[in-house]
């Protein structure tokens, strides 16, 4: 018998069972594949609060500090080098120090940079595409494909979590002593409660919640790019089209006026805006696109990527880079999003269904899943 069972073990997942085996609660964790293999692997891995709007800012503050305490007692990969969002031309540089102004309001750091500033601190970066940049020195990079697996095995060792992969839910239902779950070898686990933090994925127990639910399923393109001998690129390297979709630029002032120059209409229809982040072996993550389907009709997004969408934003990088891009490998990413923020159902007293949180889940997961437990179980975190 657990207090809580949650289903899926992305970071949504895992930081909730995180919280709630911190605050002394007994926890078990269910992962359907032998490892996670959605988006928490297949992102960036970047916390940047500094991107997002509303409570997602205030979550991915918070998140930061959960960041840095969960590193002070165990290798996450967390690397505190900063993101730096670079401005191209005279719009981008405006909406930069209009959030600037905003967030020395708010009491996040930042630090405008001059175009010299910007090229001295990263002389990879081609002199013509920059005009300055925006610095936020508190920000995270970490390791995608390792940190959930730390993480995982971190709260095991700590905090007494069991942890089960292989493990597909088929079943999932209250009684009257709480909720009942059955695997897909006929096990079952009771539990007080149960959370859901399956991606899309919550069709296989909840179809009809899924039919109503209004979430799309975002399909990403991404890169990673062979090691450059001597280069040196710190922290997130967010540019000119981030700048032009991030949240947090929306709501500045001279966002509404912002127009789309003629060469940048190809990449804004496949939402594409390019980022770079160096990992430890000195490769280099570079994306990303963006193509939507209605949740219920995931499949239409196919498994494939697509070679033109890759060379829009090879094209792009090269624009903005000075290096060579040698492509190691691509791939399509997945995530569920709402128009809403993030689904959150109760499906009834002792089971909850929290997804759809998009691309906000590196950023912002742990300090929104803090909050969850708190409230839903009524436990100190």
């Amino acid at each position: 018998m657990y207090d809580l069972i949650i289903v899926g073990a992305g970071a949504l997942g895992t930081f909730h069972a995180y919280h709630a085996a911190k605050a002394g609660l007994r926890v078990l964790l269910l992962e359907k594949d032998r490892y996670p293999m959605g988006a928490t692997v297949r992102n960036f891995g970047q916390a940047v609060p500094s991107g997002l709007a509303g409570r997602w800012f205030d979550y991915g503050r918070r998140s930061l500090e959960i960041y840095r305490d969960i590193q002070a007692q165990t290798e996450l990969t967390v690397r505190a080098n900063g993101s730096v969002y670079l401005a191209s031309d005279a719009d981008e540089w405006t909406l930069v120090n209009e959030l600037h102004d905003r967030y020395q309001q708010l009491g996040y750091t930042s630090e405008l940079l001059s175009q010299a500033q910007c090229l001295d601190r990263y002389p990879a970066l081609q002199a013509d595409y920059v005009r300055g940049g925006l610095y936020f020195p508190q920000e995270l990079s970490l390791e995608p494909e390792q940190m959930i697996h730390r993480l995982i095995a971190f709260i095991q060792q700590k905090y007494g979590v069991t942890y089960q992969s292989g493990a597909a839910v088929i079943d999932c239902q209250s009684n009257y002593n709480g909720a009942i779950i059955t695997l897909s070898n006929r096990e079952r686990y009771q539990a007080s409660r149960v959370l859901i933090c399956s991606g899309h994925e919550v069709r296989l127990l909840f179809p009809e919640v899924l039919a109503e639910a209004g979430l799309v399923v975002s399909k990403l393109q991404m890169l990673l790019a062979e090691p450059v001998a001597g280069l040196l690129l710190p922290g997130n390297i967010l540019t000119g089209l981030t700048i032009r979709r991030y949240e947090s630029f929306q709501q500045c002032p001279s966002y509404a006026s912002i127009a789309t120059p003629p060469q940048l209409a190809a990449l804004k229809e496949w939402g594409i805006h390019i980022l770079f982040k160096q990992a430890v072996d000195g490769s280099i993550i570079i994306g990303d696109s963006h193509e939507y389907a209605d949740a219920t009709r995931a499949e239409d997004l196919g498994y494939h990527t697509q070679d033109f969408i890759n060379e829009l934003m090879l094209a792009e990088a090269r624009r903005i880079v000075r290096f060579p891009i040698t492509v190691r490998k691509t791939w399509a990413g997945f995530y569920s999003q709402t128009p809403d923020e993030i689904f959150d159902y109760p499906v009834d007293e002792n089971i909850r269904i929290i997804t759809g949180i998009g691309g906000k889940g590196m950023s912002s997961g742990a300090g929104f899943a803090e909050e969850t437990v708190r409230q839903w179980l009524n436990v100190s975190v």
